[in-house]
């Protein structure tokens, strides 16, 4: 199966070229997972529910990339906290202070990472008419 892939995507370079993109490929394929806890495929989930398990992925990916080079990879975790209830953000706190990385997460409010208190340091990115303002 390997060695079909690979001629497959040897077969589409040219085609990937003139189209500027990769048309045939891993990233075509569709991801399905089960939400054990209620042994429900997670594309009938909520969207919260959907939400925690992608981001049980990212941490897991995480966890692995910590133990494969020794140090915890840089996350970036835009609106991180949508759609999560209190329970779940916190846990998602826990986990990243757990795994020792280097987080840069955004939200609508501060009051959304509340939680870590401390230990986090807060940015206000603003527009003004003279550019962006972080305070």
């Amino acid at each position: 199966d390997v060695y079909k892939r690979q001629e497959l995507l040897s077969q589409y370079r040219k085609r990937d070229i003139l189209a500027g993109r990769t048309l045939v490929g891993p990233h075509r394929d569709d991801l399905t997972a089960i939400y054990s806890v209620k042994e429900t495929p997670a594309k009938l989930c909520s969207t919260g529910e959907q939400k925690a398990l992608l981001v049980s992925l990212i941490l897991a990916n995480g966890r692995a990339l910590s133990e494969d080079f020794g140090s915890a990879p840089i996350l970036l975790l835009d609106e991180v906290s949508a759609h999560l209830d209190s329970d779940r953000q916190n846990a998602l706190y826990e986990e990243i202070l757990s795994l020792g990385a280097q987080a840069w997460m955004t939200g609508t409010g501060k009051e959304l990472f509340d939680a870590f208190g401390e230990k986090a340091q807060f940015l206000k990115v603003s527009e003004s008419s003279d550019g962006s303002v972080i305070e």
